[in-house]
Formats: structure tokens, C-alpha cells, sequence
């Protein structure tokens, strides 16, 4: 009877419901975005609340908040599935992503209480050590949760610092049980920049939207109205005086580097206007995801460097990642990394080069870039949250490092975002 009683009360859905509410006030910041309702003091209240019930709760609530963390946050992953007739898969895709994260929570929690009875180490400085150096932990190479994100529209800051003011604040009042504790957060305060004029950064620049499915996209009979419309827009932007043209990820699906007729066809409207514009490079067999940039009659290529895991680069160990790729990818081959960031100088500018995924890595603030072109194709993943997800994750950089984005989508608004706020754009 004692068995049985423990583990009815081991079973009880409290705890995975109050993990969910947890996940929850910490997805406040993003599902608010995504309805257009965002407001910062609703953020901060929900965060700080959020945050405050994660660390006082013990390894089985932290396990209920990982999964729902990884449900709210990365449902929307499971989506390519539908481009590879694996739509039934859908569910279990969100399950395994949440299962990950809801492991690493628990390891966590179930770590902290070990600390406590060997050590009598307070299990708040583990739990709060882990979400403070979480945006380094990368499952199977995905970098896209970092704690501090849930600040990035709201009164407190992003950076390191201000988050482990957040979190010490938050362990005192946990174990004094005075709110005079939570003052401390306002050491972390960060005021909303003053947005800058918008006409002063998009005068030159025609930031090209697209609104193309990934089946009309890789649809080879499409590919000449794709072309045409590439050159239309070219000719119209030049029209307008504009000085630069962006176009997103793989607007042209090809293997541009092997086409010398059109690659011949954008160096001749590149003397009137620079052409920055996503499309695919082959080196001998070896497939990569490219930007080419077009300027005075001559080019360069920029490759990916850091690919998406199972989408372009499987991070599983060969042979087991050889199985996957033939299962779910008709054995298609991987693409493959470029080897190094590149910076291009257009119109006394200089760019760090971006495609979808990768401008979300730390990888590319290397050097601290001022202006990033980045081009995404969201079609992968539309209609879902994760354009919004990716547009919070840039304002989340252009805080941390002062980086100047301009961002081409297709399947989701195009924007412009300088001191972390979108200043061009419709979203």
C-alpha cells in the first residue's frame, strides 16, 4: 500500500501542469509577438514570474517545464516534415523535441539535489548557473534557446550581466521571502533606445519580400517565371535610384555558379545596381547554400557556414546519419559548410553575410559585424512561429553586439532592425 501511495503521489499531474505554466509565462514574450500584442511590462511580469517558480520547484516540475518549453518554443521545427511526405511524423517530431529539452531540465534539477544532500549546496546556484550558461548548450548543434530572450521586449536587459542580476535577485527573495529583493532587477533596467530615422537606412536599399511555397519554389516548370521576376524586380529597383537590391534565400534554385547565361545576365544589371541574392553553388559534387553578391559587373559567393541540423547537415554520426538521410531524404547528399565567415563592402558599407538559420548563431558575431545582410527562406516552417522566434533572436544580437540587420523573407515580412527594434517593416 505504501508503493502504491508513493507512486500515485509521484504521478499526480500537479507538477506537470504547474510545468506548463511555467513554460508558458516564459513563451509570454513570443506568442504576444506573434499576435502583434507585445508589450514589455507584461513581458517582465511574466518572465520574472516564470523564472521565479522554476527555481523553487524540485526535478519533476523542471522536467514539465523543459518539455513544454520545448513544445511552445520548437513546435514549429516538426513542420518540413509535410515537404517530405512525412506529415504523419509531425507529433512525434514535437515529441522528441520537447523530450530533449525535458531531460536536460530534469538532469539539472536531479543534479541540484544531489549538490544539496551530499554538499548541502542550496540547489538554487545550480539551477540558476544552468540557465545562465543555457544559450551555450546546443542540442545536436540547435542554438536557438537562450533564457535571457525572454527579456528582449521587455524593461530588463539581455546581456549576461543584467541576467545574473535577474537571477540573484530572484534566489534571495526564494530564500528570504522578501519582495524587498526583487529591487535588484531594477540594476538590470534597460530603456528603449530611441529609434533612429527610418528613410536615413532604406533610401538605397530595395528589401525584396516573397511569398513562394516550397512546392512552386523547386517546381522546375516555375523556374522562368522565378528568373523573370528576379530581373523585373532588378529593373524596377534601379528605376527607384535605389543603390542596393536584397533578395531572399534560394530565390533562384539553381546552381547559379554552373549558369553562365544568367550569371552573365546579373552581372550586366549590376552596373546600375549592387544585387545581393540567395541561390545554390556547386563545387565539383559537393551542394552549398550560397548568397551572391553582384557589384560592377562582377561577383562573389558567400556559403553557408553554419547549416541546420537534419535540414542541410545531419549532426548524427555517419553511419546512423546515413540511415536518416536515406529514410526521410531519399539519400539525398548533405550540403556542406563554408569554412569561413565573409564580409563584402558594397556602397562604402561592409556586410556580414547571413542565410536564414545561421544569423541566429553566436558564430556570426565573431568580430562584432555593424551591418548583416541576412536572406531566409521560412517556407519550411510557415504558417508557425518561427519567423517570429527568428525576428526576436535578431533583435536579441542587434542589442548584445550592435549589428545593423537587413533581412529579405520570403513566406514572412521583411524588416530592417538597428539598437534591437524593427524600424522598416510590416509584421
Amino acid at each position: 500500500m505504501g508503493i502504491f501511495l508513493k507512486f500515485r503521489k509521484y504521478s499526480t499531474t500537479f507538477w506537470l501542469t504547474k510545468g506548463f505554466f511555467i513554460a508558458l509565462g516564459l513563451s509570454v514574450f513570443l506568442y504576444s509577438a506573434w499576435l502583434g500584442y507585445s508589450h514589455p511590462l507584461v513581458n517582465t511580469i511574466a518572465a520574472l514570474s516564470a523564472l521565479y517558480l522554476l527555481l523553487a520547484n524540485d526535478e519533476k516540475v523542471w522536467f514539465a517545464g523543459g518539455f513544454w518549453i520545448g513544445v511552445l518554443w520548437f513546435w514549429w521545427i516538426a513542420m518540413s516534415f509535410r515537404y517530405y511526405e512525412f506529415a504523419w511524423a509531425i507529433p512525434i517530431g514535437v515529441f522528441m523535441i520537447a523530450a530533449v529539452y525535458g531531460l536536460l531540465f530534469w538532469s539539472v534539477a536531479y543534479l541540484s539535489r544531489l549538490l544539496e544532500q551530499r554538499f548541502r549546496l542550496s540547489p538554487l546556484l545550480p539551477k540558476a548557473t544552468f540557465l545562465f550558461a543555457a544559450s551555450a548548450i546546443h542540442p545536436f548543434g540547435f542554438d536557438w534557446f537562450k533564457p535571457e530572450l525572454v527579456f528582449v521586449e521587455s524593461y530588463l536587459g539581455i546581456h549576461k550581466w543584467q541576467f545574473a542580476i535577474i537571477l540573484f535577485a530572484l534566489i534571495l527573495f526564494i530564500q528570504k521571502g522578501k519582495l524587498f529583493y526583487l529591487v535588484l532587477t531594477l540594476f538590470a533596467y534597460q530603456p528603449t533606445p530611441k529609434l533612429p530615422a527610418a528613410k536615413d537606412h532604406i533610401a538605397d536599399i530595395e528589401l525584396v519580400t516573397t511569398h513562394i511555397t516550397i512546392n512552386d519554389k523547386w517546381d522546375p516548370i516555375q523556374l522562368k517565371r522565378h528568373i523573370d521576376f528576379v530581373m523585373q524586380t532588378i529593373d524596377e529597383a534601379a528605376d527607384k535610384n535605389k543603390k542596393m537590391v536584397i533578395f531572399p534565400e534560394s530565390i533562384l534554385p539553381v546552381f547559379l555558379n554552373k549558369d553562365q547565361e544568367l550569371l552573365d545576365m546579373l552581372k550586366g544589371k549590376s552596373e546600375t545596381i549592387s544585387i545581393v541574392m540567395g541561390a545554390l553553388k556547386l563545387d565539383e559534387t559537393v551542394p552549398r547554400n550560397s548568397t551572391y553578391i553582384f557589384q560592377k559587373s562582377k561577383y562573389i559567393i558567400a556559403d553557408k557556414v553554419v547549416l541546420v541540423p537534419f535540414g542541410e547537415s545531419n549532426p548524427l554520426p555517419d553511419r546512423l546519419g546515413r540511415w536518416v538521410n536515406q529514410i526521410f531524404y531519399d539519400g539525398a547528399v548533405d550540403y556542406k559548410a563554408g569554412t569561413a565567415l565573409t564580409d563584402y563592402r558594397i556602397n562604402d558599407t561592409t556586410y556580414r553575410n547571413a542565410i536564414c538559420y545561421e544569423a541566429c548563431s553566436e558564430k556570426l558575431y565573431e568580430g562584432t559585424p555593424g551591418h548583416m545582410i541576412v536572406l531566409s527562406n521560412n517556407g519550411w516552417f510557415t504558417p508557425s512561429i518561427e519567423p517570429t522566434l527568428q525576428r526576436l533572436l535578431l533583435q536579441y544580437y542587434s542589442k548584445k553586439y550592435g549589428t545593423i540587420f537587413y533581412h529579405s523573407v520570403n513566406m514572412s515580412s521583411s524588416y530592417i532592425i538597428q539598437n534591437g527594434n524593427v524600424i522598416y517593416g510590416h509584421l
